[in-house]
Parts: structure tokens; sequence; C-alpha cells
């Protein structure tokens, strides 16, 4: 029994890619080791056929995102010609406006899911480098300066005295800076944070803005198709915060999130590349 329990505890750490392997003499005990290695062929082919529909369901999800992008930008280009249009009525133009909003936003929800799909079909190893994140976030807050008060919010901003470099791609780290501005712009009202401290081996860069704690379920906050308020219909599929997760993980960072005193953070934790 011990045998047994060595080696299917082998097999479980190898994926059910192996059998067991152990021979007894007692012919009951043979022919339960039998038994388990039928369950266990059975198991793995049940993985596959889990594994295969995953593939299946994102390369749909990749092919209509797809499909769609592209009659929604003509749809927008119409639309923001009739704009132009002086026979409009005011009340037609007003039809206008809410027709070109929202597709807006079904251009950014397909933007999205096909972000999503490339992002999780890409299982190679992403080459990290040396990044100035201090950097980094003065650029990223300076750019953006304009979005951030036509929404009239006040940003916090509270980095240490000196430099912090990371060990993380600029490119990923500034699709990840993307998104966390959105999910605060979303949400946030009047203010919000972004705070850098500086540990001995890590990074933490914070995101914080106000919230309503009980609309909040911290522990799905990072799942695909996650909505703070469920009752509210114009809040996107909130794939903003998984992405960011998923992000983080291919620059071999940690993702986190916490609400305390009624304030949400979304604590992004990166490995420290000293001078």
């Amino acid at each position: 029994m011990r045998k047994v329990k060595k080696e299917l505890e082998r097999t479980r750490d190898m994926q059910y890619n192996r059998q067991l392997t152990v021979s007894f003499s007692d012919r009951t005990f043979a022919e339960l080791v039998s038994e388990i290695n039928r369950n266990l062929d059975y198991q793995k082919k049940l993985k596959l056929q889990s594994e295969y529909a995953q593939r299946s369901l994102k390369q749909s999800v990749s092919d209509i995102a797809h499909d769609l992008r592209t009659p929604l930008t003509v749809i927008k280009g119409n639309l923001q010609m009739l704009e132009n249009e002086s026979m409009l009525s005011e009340r037609g133009k007003g039809y206008l406006r809410v027709c070109i909003e929202k597709s807006d936003f079904m251009k950014k929800m397909a933007d999205d899911f096909f972000e999503l799909s490339v992002l999780e079909s890409d299982m190679s190893e992403l080459p990290l480098s040396k990044v100035n994140l201090t950097g980094v976030l003065m650029q990223f807050i300076a750019d953006n300066e304009a979005v951030i008060r036509n929404c009239s919010l006040v940003p916090e901003v509270i980095f240490p005295e000196k430099t912090v470099f990371i060990s993380a791609d600029e490119q990923l780290l500034m699709r990840m800076l993307n998104n966390l501005l959105s999910n605060i712009i979303k949400y946030a009202e009047n203010e919000f944070s972004v705070s850098l401290e500086n540990f001995e081996d890590k990074v933490h860069l914070t995101f914080s803005n106000p919230v309503r704690a009980e609309n909040i379920d911290i522990d799905h906050i990072f799942d695909r198709t996650y909505r703070s308020d469920k009752s509210r219909s114009g809040n996107g599929v909130g794939l903003g915060l998984y992405i960011v997760k998923i992000l983080a993980q291919k620059q071999k960072a940690e993702v986190r999130a916490e609400v305390d005193n009624s304030t949400l953070k979304i604590i992004i934790i990166f490995n420290t590349i000293n001078r």
C-alpha cells in the first residue's frame, strides 16, 4: 500500500502522464492496481478533452472578437460622419450620440476580448529587463494628466526618494498601467492615489481609490468578467483587472487586492533590480 501511495503521488505530479509500475504476487492487489491504472487513463482522457475544449473556446473568442472589430470601426466612422449632417434634428443628434457611445463600448469590449485571447494563448517565456519604474510612472501620469483632470479626479502620488528599478517588460507594464487607470476612472470618485514602496527584494506598486466596500467581492475581483455591481449593466465585462493579473504573471510579478477603510487597493509586487 505504501508503494501504491508513492506511485500515485508521482503520477499526480506528472499530471497523469504515467501509470503505476509496481508489481505484486497477490492477485487481488494486482487487479486493484490494474483498475487504478484504467482510472488514470480515464482521468488523462478527461484532462485532454478539457484542455482541447478550453483551447477551442479561446480560439472562438479570438475569432469572434476579431470579426467584430472591423464592422464596429466602420459603424463608428459612419456615425461620426452623420454628426456633421446639418439636417439632423436635436432629437436625432441625441439618438446619434447614444449610438456612438454604445459603439465605442462594443469596440472596447471586442478589443479587450481579442487582447485577452492573445495573452492567454501566448505561452512563451518573456525576456525581462531592467526597467526604471519611477520614470515610467512619472511619464505615464504626465501623459494622462488631461484625461485624469477631465474626469474631475485629483491624484496623490507617493514615491520613495531613490529611483526604483524592477525586472519587467516595459510594453506590458504600460498596458498594465493603462488598465489600472481605466479601472480608476470607471469607479473612483474625486480622488485616487499611486504609491511605490521599495523593499529589500520586492517593489509594491499600489493604485488606491475610495469604494463602497459592500460592493466589492475581494476574493473574485481578478476573475474574468467580474463586476463590482452586478445590477449595473454599463460597467463592461470586467476584463481589465483580469488582464492586469495575466500581464503581471507574464512578468513574474504578483497581484493582490485589499479593502482597507473603504479604500480599494490594487497591489502589484515586482522583483527588484538594484543599481
